[in-house]
């Protein structure tokens, strides 16, 4: 998997690609630990580049996300392709999720939420 950041105004923005699994998971924590605290707690990850993703890589997501909120702020998805979004939607996690479409559709959604 590719992982590829940046930031967009005040949000970190992780772009992923290829197939996140367990594998890649400690990848993913590793970030979560160089890019998130009290002063920048707000992500967006936008899965486009994902077409494959395990219950460990949603695990993540959901220790990001829960990270994200302790501090204040929040994790956002976009880009989920079909088979992803099947994933989430079967799992219900579509509902804890703030989802978007496009990455610039999460970032102004999360900037204007968390001033």
């Amino acid at each position: 998997m590719e992982l590829k950041d940046r930031v967009a105004g005040s949000v970190e923005v992780l772009v992923l690609s290829g197939r996140f699994d367990a594998f890649e998971v400690p990848a993913i924590i590793g970030w979560f630990d160089a890019h998130v605290s009290a002063a920048a707690c707000r992500v967006v990850i936008d899965l486009a580049g994902v077409s494959f993703i395990d219950s460990a890589a949603m695990a993540c997501l959901l220790r990001g996300m829960k990270r994200c909120r302790e501090q204040g702020g929040d994790l956002y998805l976009s880009h989920l392709q079909q088979p992803v979004t099947i994933i989430f939607e079967l799992t219900r996690l579509d509902k804890a999720f703030n989802i978007y479409p496009s990455e610039a559709d999460a970032v102004e959604a999360l900037m204007v939420a968390k001033p």
